[in-house]
């Protein structure tokens, strides 16, 4: 299982599934993530935290708690 914080910068992949429950699950989905849709990985902070990423054609910053409930491929 590859989630979206193991992805390098500079990469593009797909939401295959989103983990989490209710409101946290909610909020990712609320920011346009949901199954099926390419995010472009923009940059990584230094210590991993957050990651950058374009979605639907707008940025996007992400916790890295978030991004690991992020299943893609």
């Amino acid at each position: 299982m590859t989630t979206l914080k193991d992805i390098a910068c500079g990469q593009t992949v797909k939401v295959k599934k989103l983990s989490g429950e209710g409101p946290v699950k909610r909020r990712i989905m609320d920011m346009g993530i949901t199954k099926g849709v390419e995010i472009f990985v923009r940059k990584v902070a230094p210590l991993g935290d957050p990651v950058e990423v374009t979605v639907r054609g707008y940025e996007l910053s992400l916790r890295r708690a978030d991004a690991e409930m992020i299943e893609v491929v």
